[in-house]
């Protein structure tokens, strides 16, 4: 199966999720290069939300370009697999490499607005990213990396301590509860 038939066959879990899935479905059938970044318009994105075997705590990087604690996360770049993707960027964001997919489905989709900004010296136009969210497991225990080009501090943190340290409204009021809730209920 490809992106289209996943996001497709994704049951959303809130009216956030079914109207982003209805517009992101809508963009891939009538867009090109909807995986490249080169669409300034939107492209796709692929987070991970790393929760410890006990899905008590998640993994969160102080993101450089954000100024704000965030999950981990990147673009499609044309990769289509977007599960590989995410957890590619897991490991260069954090040095966690032992990290396992809770499952190869689609755990969370959220269409996340991009305020233009400078990136290695170049605007990047304000733009949104179409983002599929992944499930993944990690230990607290295995060595954590900063990754200076893309953050400035990697942490495991509470859930409850997760829902007051980024600054991204959106985030608190909406996605980061929806993940915590999603956690708690597998």
């Amino acid at each position: 199966m490809g992106l289209f038939e996943d996001v497709q066959n994704y049951t959303p879990v809130n009216p956030q999720e079914k109207e982003d899935q209805e517009v992101m479905l809508h963009y891939m059938q009538h867009s090109q290069n909807y995986l490249e970044r080169e669409n300034r318009i939107a492209h796709f994105t692929t987070s991970l939300w790393t929760v410890n075997r006990a899905r008590t705590q998640t993994l969160l990087a102080y993101h450089n370009l954000y100024d704000s604690w965030a999950w981990i996360g990147g673009h499609a770049d044309g990769e289509e697999r977007l599960s590989a993707v995410a957890l590619r960027e897991l490991r260069e964001e954090t040095g966690v490499c032992r990290a396992s997919l809770v499952s190869e489905e689609i755990f969370s989709l959220e269409i996340l607005p991009v305020e233009g900004h400078i990136k290695k010296g170049v605007y990047v136009p304000s733009h949104l990213h179409l983002n599929v969210t992944y499930l993944a497991e990690a230990s607290e225990s295995e060595k954590l990396i900063v990754n200076r080009a893309e953050n400035r501090a990697v942490k495991w943190w509470s859930f409850e301590d997760a829902l007051k340290v980024p600054k991204e409204k959106w985030f608190l009021e909406r996605i980061y509860p929806k993940l915590i809730e999603k956690c708690k209920q597998r």
